[in-house]
């Protein structure tokens, strides 16, 4: 049974890089969910299996932040935050800083899928009645979104498995990765400026803010519960649990339904990771993964080195995506050291930002973006992704080896 466990790895990764099964509409997580029932139907994977391969702080920490982003969504924070931003400035250049510096700093506090998830449609809005052309906006709300999550443990899907699986502290992490990230926000602001110039320069039509509704006491509330999180993560209380306590506190509300807050949460990005880890499971079973990192091993081709983990990440992460391609180095490569994770954390999370199929925020934002009336295609987002890439894997790995944190 070997073999199936081998083919159906194959095909769900297949999937994962072609977004869907041709000819039906089964996306990524049922392109996973199906694989995954394979596994179980035929018994390569017992179910106990399937439960224990499951990493559920990972799952927890995710599901927690879900509900604390959701606090901010019911509020009406985001709402205000994006006519804020895309009614700020007269200027198109201004415009676009700031969207790149909000963006970028709510990344990384409240995980980037989600922000981008609420932003995406309210940004849209803002610049259609601005008349201006969305697209160079959108791919700087991907990128800078993409960025800013790489300062934090918690700012995408990512870097929370390895956080989780590698155990990192939380502050240490972030003082490692600031200077990069400080850097890659900025080249995200120089790669769009320089390669949409004609859509930067046209004026800003003056349109009339629409009031926005806003509790602020749920705010407030909301505000609190970041403070908090950033406190508890202080402590030597597990990351999940601090943020477990954090949502439960959120969910007691006399005035927002849990109903809503629970239904808010991205059910189906939770099914992606949960069936990734069995399929990756039952392909670590087979073997073949073990005995290929041995025969690299005797050819001295080390995965911890800059030489082979950066064109690993790159070309991994904009195949199957970032998160797939993280899942599955990390069930391979189970012993690599806290500055390895550390770079891992980086460059697959600024790999991302290459191409339209490098992340899942990416695709997020194409597809909130087209439900509005605003497309977004892959050549639009390719000839500022590259260069922004390119120019953030290129400080982050000197970063990495001036810091000794990896070696070439």
């Amino acid at each position: 049974m070997t073999s199936l466990a081998v083919t159906v790895f194959i095909l769900v990764y297949v999937g994962m890089a072609l977004g869907r099964v041709p000819g039906l509409a089964v996306e990524r997580t049922g392109v996973a969910l199906l694989g995954l029932i394979v596994l179980l139907a035929f018994g390569e994977l017992s179910l106990e299996e399937a439960g224990r391969a499951v990493d559920m702080p990972t799952i927890a920490l995710l599901f927690a932040l879900m509900i604390l982003s959701a606090q901010f969504e019911q509020s009406g924070f985001y709402r205000l935050v994006a006519a804020r931003v895309t009614h700020a400035a007269r200027n198109p250049k201004v415009l676009l800083a700031l969207l790149i510096a909000v963006t970028g700093l709510l990344s990384a506090i409240l995980t980037n899928d989600v922000i981008v998830f609420a932003f995406t449609p309210l940004i849209c809005a803002g610049l259609l009645s601005q008349k201006l052309d969305p697209r160079p906006y959108l791919v700087a709300l991907a990128g800078a979104a993409n960025a800013g999550s790489a300062a934090t443990l918690i700012g995408n899907p990512q870097n929370i498995l390895i956080g989780q699986a590698g155990g990192l502290d939380f502050w240490r992490y972030f003082l490692i990765s600031l200077p990069p990230v400080l850097a890659s926000l900025a080249f995200v602001y120089w790669a769009v400026l320089a390669t949409w110039r004609k859509a930067l320069s046209a004026p800003i039509a003056a349109a009339p803010v629409e009031p926005v509704a806003i509790d602020r006491f749920q705010t407030l509330k909301g505000l609190i519960a970041v403070l908090a999180l950033i406190a508890l993560f202080l402590t030597p209380l597990p990351r999940e649990l601090s943020a477990l306590a954090v949502a439960g506190c959120l969910l007691l509300s006399r005035r927002l339904s849990s109903h809503e807050m629970i239904g808010s949460v991205d059910w189906h990005l939770l099914l992606l990771f949960i069936c990734l880890f069995g399929v990756t499971a039952a392909f670590g079973k087979a073997g073949l993964a073990q005995d290929g990192l041995a025969w690299l091993a005797g050819l001295g081709v080390l995965p911890e080195r800059l030489s082979v983990m950066l064109p690993v990440t790159l070309a991994a992460s904009n195949t199957i995506g970032n998160v797939p391609a993280v899942i599955l180095i990390l069930q391979l490569l189970p012993d690599l050291s806290q500055g390895a994770l550390a770079g891992l954390a980086l460059l697959s999370t600024f790999a991302g930002n290459l191409l339209l199929t490098g992340s899942m925020c990416n695709i997020i934002v194409a597809e909130r973006a087209r439900a509005q009336g605003a497309s977004l295609s892959f050549m639009d987002f390719a000839r500022s992704g590259i260069p922004m890439t390119l120019a953030s894997l290129a400080v982050t790995t000197l970063w990495l080896w001036a810091t000794g944190l990896m070696v070439f």
